[in-house]
C-alpha cells in the first residue's frame, strides 16, 4: 500500500505538525529558565506520552495532569515521567484507590480546596508506605476552585499538615488572563501566613498559556503550568499570544458539497471541531482563506459562507485552525503526525476516555 499523504488521507483528520510543537516548547523552556521558574506542562491539551517526553527533555520538571486516568496513562506511556501534580479535588473511593496505586510508582502531587477532600485524602494515605503531598489551590480571580483568601488557604495548610498520611506541598492557582499582580498579592500573603504558622512553603505553583509569557511578572511564583502553548489554536491567535504560524494542531477536512456559489459544505463538524466558541464567531479558522467563515455545525457537517464566491470544489481538502485545541484532542482515538511536512506517523491518544 502507498503510503499516506495529505491529499489521500481519510478526513476528517487531526494534524499534529512536530517542528511546530519543538518551537512552542523551546519558546516557553527558554523563557521561564531566564526567570527561574519551573515548567510543568499540563498534559489535557495533547494527552500524549511522546510530547510530554518532548517537554521533559527541554527541562520541564514534570508534568501536569487534571484526571487521576489522565496521569495513569501518561505513566504507563512512558518510563521518563515519574513527577505528576493532578490540579483536580479528588473525591470517591474508587478514585482514591487508583490514586494511592499511582503514588506508589512516581512522586505524585494533588490539589484540595477544602476540608472534605483533605479528610479522604487522608483516610486513604494514612495507610500508606509514603505520605501524599497537597498543595491548596487558591481562587486568584478565575472564580472556579479554590479557597478564596490567604487565610482560608493558611487554615488548608494546616489541616493537611496534621492530617495523618498527608505532607503540605505549596499553593496552587490557575488566575485569570492577565492575573499576575492578582497572584502576586494573594500569593506572597497566603506564603507569609503560613510560614508564620511555622509550615514551609515549598511549591507555588501558576499556569495559563494566556498569559504565560508575563509569568514572572508574579515572582513569588516558584512553577508554571502552561498547556495550550504546546499546539496553539485560534483562541490564542485571537488574543495575540501566537500566529497562525505557530498553531501545531490542524483538521483536515474535504469539501463533500458546493451547494451555492457563496457556500460550501465539510466533513468536520461539533465531532471534531468542537462547538466551543471562547468567545469568538466562527467555529474555526481555514488556512490561507481568511475570507472564509465557519458559520454553523452539525454533528458531521460544518457550513463555510463568504460574502463573495467561495471559489471551492467538491473533494477539496482544507486545513482549519480550531478554536480551542484540547477539546479537539479529546474527541479522536488517534492524530496523524507531520514532520518537515510530511506524515510520519499515527499516534493513539493515550489519556483520553478513561472515567477514573
Amino acid at each position: 500500500m502507498a503510503a499516506k499523504t495529505l491529499e489521500t488521507l481519510n478526513t476528517p483528520a487531526v494534524l499534529v505538525d512536530l517542528d511546530i510543537v519543538h518551537r512552542n516548547i523551546d519558546r516557553f523552556q527558554a523563557y521561564a529558565d531566564a526567570h527561574g521558574l519551573k515548567v510543568r506542562p499540563h498534559i489535557k491539551t495533547h494527552k500524549l506520552p511522546a510530547i510530554a517526553e518532548m517537554q521533559l527533555k527541554a527541562g520541564a520538571v514534570g508534568i501536569t495532569c487534571q484526571k487521576v486516568s489522565e496521569a495513569e496513562a501518561m505513566i504507563e506511556g512512558s518510563p521518563q515521567i515519574r513527577d505528576v501534580l493532578i490540579t483536580y479535588n479528588i473525591l470517591g473511593a474508587e478514585k482514591l484507590e487508583h490514586l494511592a496505586a499511582l503514588a506508589r510508582k512516581v512522586t505524585l502531587s494533588v490539589v484540595a480546596d477544602n476540608e472534605v477532600v483533605i479528610d479522604g485524602l487522608s483516610s486513604t494515605f494514612a495507610s500508606q508506605p509514603a505520605p501524599l503531598s497537597v498543595l491548596v489551590e487558591c481562587n486568584t480571580g478565575a472564580d472556579r476552585c479554590g479557597v478564596a483568601t490567604p487565610e482560608a488557604a493558611t487554615a488548608l495548610a494546616q489541616r493537611i499538615a496534621k492530617a495523618p498520611g498527608l505532607v503540605f506541598g505549596g499553593l496552587m492557582t490557575y488566575p485569570p488572563v492577565n492575573g499576575a499582580a492578582a497572584v502576586e498579592t494573594f500569593m506572597s500573603r497566603a506564603k507569609a501566613l503560613i510560614e508564620a504558622a511555622g509550615i514551609a512553603v515549598p511549591v507555588i505553583t501558576s499556569g495559563g498559556t494566556p498569559s504565560m509569557m508575563h509569568a514572572a511578572d508574579a515572582p513569588v511564583t516558584t512553577e508554571y503550568r502552561p498547556g495550550t502553548y504546546v499546539y496553539n489554536d485560534r483562541s490564542l491567535v485571537a488574543r495575540g499570544v501566537c500566529s497562525w504560524d505557530d498553531c501545531a494542531l490542524t483538521v483536515l477536512a474535504t469539501v463533500v458539497s458546493v451547494p451555492a456559489a457563496n457556500r460550501a459544505i465539510i466533513d468536520a463538524g461539533s465531532k471534531t471541531l468542537t462547538s466551543d466558541l471562547l468567545g469568538l464567531s466562527g467555529y474555526g479558522h481555514v488556512l490561507g482563506r481568511d475570507d472564509i467563515a465557519i458559520d454553523q455545525l452539525s454533528e458531521e457537517h460544518g457550513r463555510l459562507v463568504t460574502e463573495g464566491p467561495i471559489n471551492l470544489k467538491v473533494g477539496d481538502k482544507l486545513r482549519i485552525v480550531p478554536n480551542h485545541a484540547c477539546v479537539v484532542t479529546n474527541m479522536v482515538d488517534a492524530v496523524t503526525v507531520l514532520e518537515k511536512g510530511e506524515i510520519s506517523g499515527v499516534w493513539p491518544v493515550a489519556a483520553r476516555g478513561r472515567i477514573v
